[in-house]
């Protein structure tokens, strides 16, 4: 490697101090480390490749399923962490929520190929930096990133979008909001509706939890109350929705 050396006299010698390449503000400069987390190999094999492009970005991580990528993500601790939203075991929205609950100087990109107006919501409410959509991951992958390290935020065209539309189609203070009906359920409806979506009857959820059946008719009941559900169906697309269980 070509460069500039510079030299210490010593007496009648001289010995090299230190070694400045032509390349060093590349070398020295610390590179950006990012997490990638998506289920599907061929997508983080698409990112690392995406990423190789610049020497100002270093995957010091991936993960397929988001238990294993909260635990590493947790370990790790990278700059920026690039999330899929549907993965199994954890999802991208429950690893986001953790994270920034318990890691908020982790800059978060949900990687996803929806657009939902109520994912977007929920996770713009949880403090993501970022949603890009898969589609265009190879054009704002980066660009994203240098937005999110330097404190803004970045949101694809179409997200930013359906953001705004959303917002300006609201119809009124009765249109109740799916996270603010789900945050009106406690503790414990929350964890009976996931497993009432996880096709639990009463009576092994009652098991489970060491309770009569009737006290999960009752929780039951406040749960379709409190969200506006008239029946089973709608509660499982909730839950799914949610990210509660996978589909």
């Amino acid at each position: 490697m070509t460069g500039v050396c510079i030299w210490l006299r010593i007496g009648d010698r001289k010995a090299p101090l230190y070694f400045i390449s032509k390349r060093a503000d590349m070398i020295d400069k610390k590179s950006t480390t990012i997490f990638l987390a998506d289920d599907h190999l061929m997508v983080r094999d698409g990112l690392k490749s995406i990423l190789a492009k610049s020497p100002a970005y270093t995957v010091v991580g991936e993960a397929g399923d988001g238990r294993s990528a909260l635990e590493s993500i947790e370990q790790l601790k990278p700059e920026v962490a690039v999330l899929d939203i549907a993965m199994p075991v954890m999802t991208g929205i429950e690893v986001a929520r953790q994270l920034k609950k318990y890691h908020p100087e982790i800059k978060i990109i949900m990687l996803s190929q929806y657009d939902d107006e109520e994912y977007i919501k929920e996770l713009l409410g949880i403090g993501i930096d970022g949603y890009i959509l898969k589609e265009n991951a190879s054009d704002e992958l980066l660009k994203a990133i240098d937005e999110v390290i330097t404190g803004n935020k970045y949101l694809s065209p179409q997200v930013t979008t359906k953001v705004v539309t959303g917002f300006s189609s609201a119809r009124g203070a009765d249109r109740k909001d799916v996270v603010t009906r789900f945050e009106q359920l406690t503790n414990r409806e929350t964890e009976i509706l996931k497993l009432i979506a996880e096709g639990k009857t009463n009576r092994e959820i009652a098991s489970l939890l060491f309770i009569s059946e009737h006290t999960v008719k009752a929780h039951r009941t406040n749960i379709m109350t409190k969200m506006g559900m008239k029946n089973l169906t709608e509660v499982i697309r909730y839950a799914i929705k949610k990210g509660l269980i996978e589909p």
